[in-house]
């Protein structure tokens, strides 16, 4: 029997989330022995860029369906249009509608599957300005905050549209004393302790949702189960 899948679907939150300390390794350590977590991240893609290729990036996959696919962008549709990040800016109105169709397109191709939204992080303004995007030397930051909280926004509104769960991390993070240093490295991409949040509400978001470990069988036997006296007699059914 195959394992089930988990696949997360992203912008380079998604795609860096896989190193070390991140909140995709950390779900694969995780879900260990009872699914696979597969990643489709693609750094500096909007939803309009997303929306273009997810019939590519989800043709490969053969049956079983996955139990759950995570959907996370937002971060660079929130490019204000008049900065140095405006080629990836995507209007609010248009991003909510992406979004509908990315969630609709996946759930006609699976309809028993699990899908998570994920709204943009908040944005560290001062920690964009130290790190500015393409050495960019105008002295403004190519995000903010507050706009990108309209595109959180539309994103839980997204959910609750559909009646999808979702990890509303822009109000989510903000919460945290020091949230602005401490849970993002350049007032972006996340740090350990930002992967942490992500990866602690992803896996809660998909227990209430009945994925979780406890839920799932364990792929073979555990060392623990096998008969000392007998091994191989835990390899016959």
């Amino acid at each position: 029997m195959r394992r089930p899948t988990i696949v997360l679907f992203g912008d380079s939150i998604t795609e860096e989330s896989f190193g070390d300390g991140g909140w995709g390794a950390s779900l694969v350590n995780h879900f260990r022995r009872s699914a696979d977590v597969l990643m489709r991240g693609y750094s500096g893609y909007n939803t309009r860029w997303a929306l273009r290729v997810a019939e590519r990036v989800f043709g490969g996959f053969e049956s079983p369906p996955p139990a759950a696919v995570t959907v996370f962008f937002g971060a660079n549709d929130a490019c204000l249009p008049d900065r140095s990040g405006a080629f990836q800016h995507v209007p609010v109105e248009e991003y909510r509608l992406n979004l509908l169709s990315l969630l609709q397109l996946i759930r006609s191709r699976w309809p028993t599957t699990i899908l998570l939204l994920i709204t943009p992080p908040p944005i560290d303004e001062d920690g964009r300005l130290r790190f500015p995007y393409g050495g960019d030397q105008s002295g403004l930051p190519e995000r903010t905050n507050a706009f990108a909280g309209t595109y959180g926004s539309a994103c839980v509104n997204v959910a609750e549209e559909l009646g999808v769960p979702v990890v509303d991390l822009w109000t989510k993070m903000q919460r945290f004393p020091g949230w602005e240093k401490n849970l993002l490295r350049d007032g972006l991409h996340l740090t350990a302790e930002g992967n942490r949040v992500v990866f602690e509400e992803v896996v809660e978001r998909l227990r209430e949702q009945g994925v979780s470990v406890d839920a799932m069988a364990v792929d073979l036997p555990l060392l623990s189960q096998m008969d000392v006296n007998d091994p191989l007699k835990s390899f016959s059914n």
